[in-house]
């Protein structure tokens, strides 16, 4: 399995591994800083840099359905070091950084709208939650006020590991509606922003709720008789 560096430090951009398999479209690593799309998270892009000092590039990371294991996908055309090579690799920092801005802030926005989550996704440009109001409508003012006051306070964001018996017992954690985390799995991981929110999820965020910035709310959307969506975006995009 693959030593997922990100998940232990997400500000870490690069590293030296070595390739463990070869695929079609790319190559698994004994360990990586690349996060695999999921949960709502977009997959790493970035760099793998051979022994040469030749520059691949890493368009995508996922997980494959069957292993779990973690695939970079390489550019196509590729010609990847063989197995046993010592590689560095290199995230799209500016990319990343962005997504750990935006899924630091849609923590907060599920703890701003008091509903349940019935879906959300991010990108380097935007995210968006979808909220089950029961048909109730959504302030957008209010949300994006409640939002940077949070913010502002410079909140830690922090991990804790809890049994999968321990979580059963707390389901007050569980926010999302259609997605259940992993239950049966010994340990997992949740992500408390200190004196705001806790909930599980495997995937990066920011050290302190300041490092988000100043977000906006795009719009509110109408999903249905009982859902509503709220899209969120960096204010500096705006400029």
């Amino acid at each position: 399995m693959t030593h997922a560096l990100y998940a232990e430090t997400p500000y870490q951009m690069h590293c030296t591994t070595r390739i463990s398999a070869a695929r079609d479209a790319g190559v698994e690593l004994e360990a990586t800083v690349f996060y695999p799309l999921g949960g709502g998270q977009p997959g790493d892009t970035g760099w793998l840099i051979d022994a040469a000092g030749r520059r691949q590039r890493i368009i995508d990371t996922r997980r494959d359905r069957d292993s779990g294991a973690i695939v970079h996908l390489l550019e196509p055309g590729t010609i990847a070091s063989p197995v046993g090579s010592t590689v560095d690799i290199e995230l799209d920092w500016t990319r990343r950084h962005r997504h750990m801005r935006m899924h630091t802030c849609l923590h907060l926005l599920s703890a701003v709208v008091p509903h349940g989550v019935t879906g959300g996704n991010l990108s380097a440009d935007s995210g968006r939650l979808d909220f089950d109001t029961d048909g109730a409508t959504l302030d957008a003012a209010r949300i994006q006020t409640e939002l940077a006051r949070l913010i502002a306070a410079d909140l830690a964001v922090s991990t804790r590991l809890i049994s999968g018996a321990e979580l059963a017992a707390q389901p007050e954690l569980i926010k999302t509606l259609t997605v259940k985390p992993p239950m049966h799995l010994p340990q997992i991981r949740l992500i408390e922003i200190v004196g705001a929110d806790l909930q599980p999820c495997g995937g990066t965020h920011v050290a302190r709720t300041g490092e988000i910035g100043v977000m906006r709310v795009l719009k509110i959307e109408s999903k249905g008789a009982r859902n509503r969506r709220v899209v969120l975006g960096f204010a500096e995009d705006a400029a």
